[in-house]
């Protein structure tokens, strides 16, 4: 069974410590009609005086992510530009620049999650994209429910209290669905199975567990969750060795042909593969990097 509540964990946060060193950075659950289908919000607020680059490894998941952004290039007082968006799974490692004063209200859906909200497209539609959030509910007919996104944009923005924002953000998805979907709800169980049981390593595996082809497992995830599963077993590996490797004591200390057995790899080669064109850099430079004081 899914446990409900904001994780507590900086998977997929390259240089983690960095991160939230620099910016306010919380979770928090949403209503409870939402939970089954959100893992939480995520809200971020920060006033820096120099550019800092933050880079994330995409969890399988969509995200809705309002946005505000104050500062010139120097840092100084600048433009306010606000945006709502509907930002698909991403593929590449996702590198944003934050500078000035800026604030986020973001909402991580569970992988499958988002299609009872949208259900007028498979949720592959987006995988990839960042597009503006009318376009994704007005377009599959539920706009007329809740408020236009430069509203609703204002409501989840211009409140100071987490509260606030927190009590915009369930307004608006709740008037925005879910929809009854039992294949939606039968791809977030296979993903958090993915998650939780490092036993399964192949899509294969996953399959005839579940009683299904391959293909129907791939058009399952395609439909719902917007990658392949193949493409969310690799995922959550490097998750958890990005993660490994920010926690090992003493720092630098990771056994990472011991880490590579674990996460299901062959051999150490494939894993220092895997995570150098995910994260950019080899795995044993990463550990050096974020064990340096």
């Amino acid at each position: 069974m899914t446990a409900f509540g904001p994780r507590r964990d900086t998977r997929g946060i390259v240089d983690a410590a960095e991160l939230l060193a620099r910016v306010r950075f919380r979770r928090h659950e949403p209503a409870p009609e939402l939970r089954p289908y959100l893992e939480h919000y995520w809200l971020i607020d920060w006033t820096l005086s120099e550019p800092y680059a933050s880079h994330v490894v995409p969890h399988p998941s969509v995200n809705v992510v309002f946005q505000r952004y104050e500062g010139g290039a120097d840092g100084g007082p600048g433009e306010s530009v606000s945006s709502a968006e509907v930002s698909g799974i991403g593929l590449e490692l996702f590198t944003q620049k934050l500078l000035g004063v800026g604030r986020v209200c973001g909402v991580q859906f569970r992988p499958g999650g988002f299609r009872p909200f949208a259900p007028a497209w498979p949720v592959s539609r987006w995988t990839g994209r960042r597009v503006p959030l009318d376009e994704v509910f007005a377009g599959a007919g539920a706009g007329a429910r809740g408020a236009p996104a430069d509203d609703a944009t204002a409501a989840v923005l211009d409140p100071e209290s987490d509260h606030a924002r927190v009590a915009a953000l369930d307004a608006y998805l709740l008037a925005h669905g879910p929809a009854p979907d039992p294949q939606a709800e039968q791809a977030m169980a296979l993903v958090e199975q993915v998650r939780t049981d490092r036993s399964i390593r192949r899509v294969s595996e996953l399959a005839r567990a579940q009683g299904l082809s391959s293909r129907s497992l791939q058009r399952l995830f395609s439909h719902c969750v917007g990658v392949g599963p193949k493409w969310v077993i690799l995922r959550y590996r490097i998750h958890e060795a990005l993660e490994r490797a920010e926690s090992a004591r003493p720092p630098g200390s990771l056994d990472w042909a011991r880490l590579a057995a674990e996460l299901g790899y062959s051999d150490q080669a494939h894993l220092v593969r895997d995570f150098t064109a995910t994260v950019g850099v080899p795995p044993t430079a990463y550990a050096r990097r974020v064990s340096d004081p």
